[in-house]
Formats: C-alpha cells, structure tokens, sequence
C-alpha cells in the first residue's frame, strides 16, 4: 500500500487551490526541528550599537570632504581661470641690441720669422779657449762670445812690426841719400843717372814699408777675430762646439746661431681679391694695424703693424705674401711659430650691435624674435653686415636698445608671451656694452690656399 497521505482540506476561502499530495514522513528518520523565530525587539543592545558604528565611520568622512572642499573648488576655478587667460608665458633670456664700434678683419695664416739670423762661424783657425755665454741668453750686439787662442796671431804681429821698421828705416835711408844726390846733380858732382835710379830706389822702399803695414794690419785683424762678439742682438741658441776644440774656417754647421727676436715679423697670406683696399690704404699713407693670435684664434699674442708686401701674386694659391714686425717686447712671438694673423682693413664707428646667439637662421631668411613692450614677440628679419667674435653687426631691423630673445627660442612663434630671465638679460647685455665700447671689432675673414 502507498505512503501517500491525504492533504487537509483547505479553506474555504481558495476553494479552487489544487490539492496537493505530500509523501508521507518516514518513522525512521525524524523531522528536523525548525529554528526558533528571533525577536529584533527582545535585543535593543546591538541595534544601538549599529548604530554607533555607522555614526564613527561617517563623522571623518565628512570631515574629510568638508576640509577638501575650498580646495577642489579653488583648483576647479584656477583651472577654469587659467583656461581663459591661455596658455602660461616662456621664460626666456633676452638681450639688447647695443651701438658700439667694429672693425674688418683680413686673417691669414702666417709663420713668426725673424729679421735676422746669425749662425756664427770662426773666421781664423785655432784652439777654441772659452765660451762666454748660457744657452739661451739674450744678448746684445757686440757682446763677447767665444775666445780662441790669440797667440799664434800676436806672435805673427810682433814679427811683422819688426820688419815694418827694417824697413822703414831703409826708406828713411833712400830719402837721405835722394836728397844728398840731387844737391849734387845741380853742381854736376854726379851724372842724373844716379839720381834717377836712387829715386826708383826710394819708390820701391815705400812699397816694401806699405806691404808691412797691411801684413801688420792683416796679423792684428787675425788678433781681432780671435775674439767672436755677437753680430746682432737676439738669442743665443744650444751650443755646438765646446771649449778645446780645434775649431777651422771650413766647419759649416758653426758654433752657435743668433736670432733676433725684439724687433720680429710674422709672414702670411691674403687673398688677391683683398689686395686692393690694402694697396689703396697703403697709397693713402695709412699705417695698418695687424695682430697676432694663436692657432685656435683664443689668445692674442702681441699687436704690430704691416711693413711690406711682397712684389708677385703665387699663381698656384692665388695668395698675396705680407710681413708685420712686432716689437715682442713680452717674446710672446717665438721664431717659427705658426700663428693667425689678423689685418685691420677697417674700422665700422657707432653701429648697431647684436650678440650673435640671438640671431636665427632658416633656409632662406636671417630673423630674430624682437621683444615687444607687452611682453610678447614678434618676428623681425634682420641683415647682418660685419661679424667678429661673439658679436655681429646689425645693418636693417634692429635698433640700439631693442631686446631680443637668445635663449629659450625653441617654444617661440609669432605673437607668444614671455617673462624676461632679468639675470640672465642684464649679463648679456652688460657683456654685448662691455664689447661695444672696449674698441673696434673686427670681421673674421678668412684666407689662405685656394
């Protein structure tokens, strides 16, 4: 027989609900007690403690909100202000355009050569006794060098001073005798032959006494050379013989070399197609200023003036050879050495002035960013005319006084806004005045073998 239990009827208040068949419980395995209900009112404690727990968590977040909120607020009106004044100026470094004075520069590679060089050489022969002087020594004209034995030479002028007066005497003798004899011719005591032939004798005395005399000047002049001075005065280079050697006529390196250094030249080049303004100043009767610099055009080593210019262009280089003499008086310029030489064609007076680190360039315009009173830019071209060093002269667009942008260009375009690095802009243009009025200023020119 089934476990099916018959449902109780239900209400009659759903009489049309479906009856529904439920399997009956099984005797061995009970029913599971069902939960005893929960009263939220019989335990006021813990709702009032949840309630305390949310108050602790929600009192510092609204104290968090309320002390943030000026802040975000004044961010979100910051932002919208900056968003309407536009975008922040550049800070910049500027410079102002100066009027000052430059000057055009011819430079050519030149050598430092000197005037004279002496390579001492012994003109008698003997024992080289003593050498009086340091390598190195400046010394003057005329100076004692070197000493060599002496006697051979004076025993020789001792000799010849002895036959000087045997003969002298005999001369003295002849002139007696002529004296006598031409009494005697006017009396007719003699015949004129005698005087004749005592004439001829007096004639070749005098000869034989003026041979002594220059073989006697000859033994003295040997005593002379025996004791070498400096022809010049300059600076005495190593020493090539040293004391007791025999030194002879014949050596052809010498005992030491001279070379003048105080007054010096230095020999460079110019391009033939600079050679005509030179030429005209030249004719003019100007005296044209060169100056020496280093090999990297960094230090200049002494100041002098143009002296000569050669007389033929070199064909195969197309360069015109000049000589400037220094006075070297700090022997900055040492023989042989290779410097730039810089020629003075021209001096530009009160022009405008502009360090060249402001000037831009493109492929086909030369401009600067002009600063105008309101603090923004402006694209200005500009013509430059001469440049030397760190400066360049302005020929059209700029003004002395106008500001310029130098540094900071590269986040310029028309029309931005600046703010001027004051330190930095009154460093440059104290360096761009300092320049402008130190003297003339040169354009670096640049010659040499084409």
């Amino acid at each position: 027989m089934s476990n099916l239990e018959i449902a109780p009827p239900l209400p009659k208040s759903a009489p049309d609900s479906p009856t529904i068949l439920l399997p009956a419980a099984s005797a061995a395995t009970p029913a599971p007690p069902e939960p005893a209900p929960v009263d939220k009112a019989a335990d006021p404690d813990k709702t009032h403690h949840s309630h305390w727990l949310w108050l602790l968590v929600l009192l510092p977040v609204g104290l968090v909100l309320y002390l943030l909120w000026p802040t975000i607020t004044g961010a979100k009106s910051a932002a919208a202000a900056k968003a309407a004044k536009g975008p922040a100026p550049i800070q910049v470094v500027a410079v102002a355009a100066t009027q000052g004075n430059i000057g055009v520069y011819y430079t050519g590679l030149g050598a430092v050569t000197p005037l004279a060089t002496v390579t001492v050489r012994t003109v008698v022969n003997g024992q080289l006794m003593s050498v009086n002087f340091k390598e190195g020594d400046l010394v003057q004209k005329g100076d004692p060098l070197i000493q060599i034995d002496p006697r051979p030479y004076q025993a020789v002028v001792t000799q010849v001073e002895g036959q000087l007066i045997r003969d002298q005497a005999l001369l003295d003798n002849a002139h007696v005798d002529l004296t006598r004899y031409t009494a005697l011719v006017a009396t007719n005591a003699i015949p004129e032959q005698q005087l004749a032939t005592q004439r001829a004798l007096v004639t070749q005395d005098e000869g034989i006494v003026k041979n002594d005399q220059g073989l006697l000047d000859l033994a003295k002049l040997n005593v002379t050379y025996s004791r070498i001075t400096a022809p010049v005065t300059g600076v005495v280079g190593l020493r090539l013989v040293d004391p007791g050697n025999i030194v002879q006529t014949g050596d052809a390196n010498g005992m030491v070399v001279i070379t003048q250094v105080q007054p010096i030249s230095v020999i460079f080049s110019v391009g033939e197609d600079q050679l005509p303004p030179i030429l005209q100043k030249i004719r003019a009767g100007q005296i044209l200023t060169v100056d020496a610099w280093d090999r990297e055009l960094k230090r200049q080593l002494a100041s002098g003036t143009l002296s000569t210019i050669d007389n033929e262009i070199d064909p195969t280089t197309g360069t015109l050879k000049l000589r400037a003499n220094f006075d070297n008086t700090n022997r900055a310029l040492f023989p042989n050495q290779f410097v730039n030489a810089r020629l003075l064609e021209q001096e530009k007076t009160g022009v405008t002035l502009l360090q060249s680190a402001a000037i831009q360039r493109n492929t086909s315009d030369t401009y600067v960013y002009l600063v105008k009173p309101d603090s923004t830019v402006t694209v200005r071209l500009i013509k430059i005319g001469t440049t030397e060093g760190d400066e360049s002269e302005i020929t059209s667009g700029l003004a002395p006084g106008d500001k310029v942008v130098m540094t900071g260009v590269d986040k310029l375009q028309e029309g931005s806004k600046v703010t001027l690095n004051t330190g930095g802009a009154n460093a440059g243009s104290g360096v761009s005045g300092a320049r402008a009025t130190s003297g003339a200023r040169g354009a670096s020119q640049r010659t040499g073998a084409r």
